[in-house]
């Protein structure tokens, strides 16, 4: 049995315990297991008779150990078996789908032998599910609803779970001696929210035609593949465990450039790039660009090459759609994309008082070691109960906190930026723990324009940082806030968002939120759409009205840079442009590791066309944000 079969039994087991209603850590250890087997280049049926080296596999303890041995012993697990006796293995389907929680498959399953996505659709098109507890006609609608996306959307996978996949593979294939680049190509190197397959571009000395069969050799062997589709002279195609094909190819530096400018797309960009070229007497292919009377290769080596020859600026590739990008290119007025490096701040993120994971000073240090100068905490307000949401009383005194935090990180910078002058660690063993954080931060390189190094650099450096007191507060069905304005008024941010009754007609909801801006408070739109990508449809709203209102009372749209929500998408973000609507860039993050997704909404904004100074949080201190923001009453 190899690697990838053991991952895919962990991992439906794991689903089977959660159906079950099972103990939340004993799931996690089968999940974090199965993720453990995938990645592994030694197949563990040659281990079998070395218990240590299985332990020695982090995520592998000594029960999962002996789990793992009676696999490959058996071919099965008991407790598999005994849950697979219990349930069935499509009911795993179920539980992709919205509403459809462990408890309630189990519930469906238990009442109606529903065991499937075709029989549950069956049964709520029947009425059985009516009768079930929970489950009145809105539910049954919404779950028809996700039915329908689920079918739509299951061939399809989120940027951030691509670009992992891209990134673990990537790691995999550099193990071979000669690998010098792999660039994803395709729609993720394109920003694209979502990725129907993965496109790795391969080059360096082993690629080169006459020894590049070792290296194919080398990927068709990858740990990672389920079932390989096909291995050619230069390419490699598989799937992975969860249906993601990927084509890799393997191509000599001298050609390089041209398959990346052919493979990045979009096809309709390329369409028009080789009319363009053919108007100039060339002809543009994967391999080159060449001259139309005697084949001689004009650009192959790099994209710039090929579009400078062209008679065009570079085109980053999120911008390849075929909107204009050419004409621009030609008449050099492509706009200075903004990077990460632009971004200063973050003004929507949840702590540890409500549904987040992490303290006030933890987001605050994590945010800081990333190179930000301030951050907004916006915990939820009590409407959305499930988050442990604050009312009046508790929001006065978490905004007493987050000031008392913000005054003890600035004396502890005050202690940081002495010692930096002396170039000597502080003392105190946090300080000198917080020091060790930003200094390791400082040292990792700049990949790619969608990550960015810290502000701390050496000696010569100085650190500044605010945490600025706020709220994400709910729009309640008729448009009010479930905060009392004098609440609010006590806030340097609030974002507004809708975060329940998403059914309502779009003339009802746009009033709503019509309804919400005009608040003086209100300095931030959140959720402007309410979508979560391949998981929920938009809210029926009329995005440009909203727009126009934002942009007449100064209230900034928030771009959620989360790869799960994207709202606004890169459409949106043109037109809240055109209408002159402020826009700010956040995470919505959970918990420290989360602000990392800032790239995801970075590469959207770029999509979009925008510029640094479309961005507010592009500010470099809170108090120029501050400024920028509609003026408080």
């Amino acid at each position: 049995m190899d690697n990838i079969s053991i991952a895919r039994l962990l991992d439906e087991t794991a689903s089977l315990l959660e159906i079950d209603s099972a103990d939340p850590f004993r799931i996690r250890s089968y999940r974090r297991a199965a993720e453990a087997v995938e990645q592994q280049t030694t197949q563990l049926s040659t281990l079998t008779d070395d218990p240590k080296a299985l332990l020695a596999i982090p995520g592998i303890g000594k029960g999962m150990a002996a789990n793992i041995c009676f696999l490959l012993t058996t071919g099965t697990m008991p407790l598999r078996e005994e849950l697979l006796q219990k349930y069935k293995a499509t009911m795993l389907d179920l539980l992709r789908l919205p509403g459809m929680g462990p408890k309630t498959v189990a519930l469906v399953w238990s009442s109606c032998q529903v065991c499937d996505i075709d029989g549950l659709e069956a049964a709520a098109k029947a009425g059985h599910l009516t009768k079930l507890p929970r489950m009145g006609e809105k539910f049954v609608a919404k779950l028809l609803k996700g039915i329908e996306d689920h079918r739509k959307n299951s061939s399809r996978f989120r940027i951030d779970k691509a670009q992992q996949y891209a990134d673990t593979i990537s790691n995999l294939i550099r193990a071979f001696p000669g690998i010098d680049e792999i660039t994803p190509a395709g729609s993720l190197r394109r920003g694209r929210e979502t990725v129907g397959d993965l496109d790795l571009l391969v080059t360096g000395p082993a690629c080169e035609p006459d020894v590049v069969s070792a290296a194919v050799e080398h990927v068709a062997a990858l740990p990672l593949i389920d079932k390989l589709i096909a291995k050619g002279q230069n390419k490699v195609s598989f799937t992975l465990r969860n249906n993601l094909q990927v084509d890799v190819r393997l191509l000599p530096r001298a050609s390089y450039g041209a398959a990346l400018q052919y493979f990045t797309g979009s096809k309709m960009h390329n369409v028009a790039l080789r009319q363009r070229a053919i108007k100039r007497g060339l002809t543009l292919s994967e391999y080159a660009l060449l001259r139309l009377e005697d084949n001689v290769i004009v650009a192959a080596a790099t994209e710039a090459d090929i579009y400078n020859a062209l008679d065009l600026d570079y085109i980053p590739p999120e911008l390849r759609e075929n909107g204009g990008e050419l004409e621009a290119a030609a008449n050099h007025t492509l706009p200075q994309l903004i990077t990460i490096a632009d971004i200063h701040g973050d003004l929507h993120m949840h702590t540890e008082a409500t549904d987040g994971r992490d303290t006030i000073r933890q987001m605050a240090e994590a945010a800081l070691a990333r190179g930000l100068s301030y951050i907004a905490i916006t915990d939820h307000s009590k409407n959305l109960a499930m988050t442990n949401g604050l009312d009046d009383t508790r929001a006065l005194a978490h905004i007493k906190r987050i000031r008392e935090v913000d005054a003890e990180l600035q004396q502890d910078l005050l202690a940081l930026n002495e010692a930096l002058a002396r170039d000597t660690p502080p003392k105190d063993q946090h300080l000198s723990d917080l020091w060790m954080l930003l200094k390791t931060s400082s040292s990792r390189p700049e990949r790619s324009v969608v990550e960015r190094p810290p502000h701390f650099a050496g000696s010569s450096a100085h650190l500044a940082f605010r945490i600025l007191p706020g709220i994400e507060v709910d729009i309640l069905a008729d448009g009010s806030l479930d905060l009392a304005d004098e609440t609010l008024a006590q806030m340097d941010i609030v974002v507004a968002s809708v975060h329940s009754h998403f059914a309502q007609p779009v003339e009802e909801m746009t009033a709503r939120v019509l309804h919400a801006l005009e608040n003086p408070y209100v300095r931030i739109l959140g959720h402007p759409t309410g979508r979560k990508v391949l998981g929920r449809e938009p809210y029926a709203i009329n995005i440009d009205a909203i727009l126009k209102s934002a942009s007449q009372k100064g209230v900034a749209a928030e771009h959620n840079a989360s790869p799960a929500r994207a709202d606004l998408n890169d459409l949106h973000l043109r037109l809240a442009k055109q209408h002159g609507c402020k826009i700010v860039v956040n995470t919505d993050a959970h918990a420290t590791e989360e602000l990392d997704q800032m790239r995801y909404g970075i590469t959207q904004l770029r999509r979009a066309w925008l510029s640094p100074t479309d961005i507010l949080n592009t500010q470099p201190t809170a108090e120029d944000l501050l400024k920028n923001l509609r003026p408080k009453p």
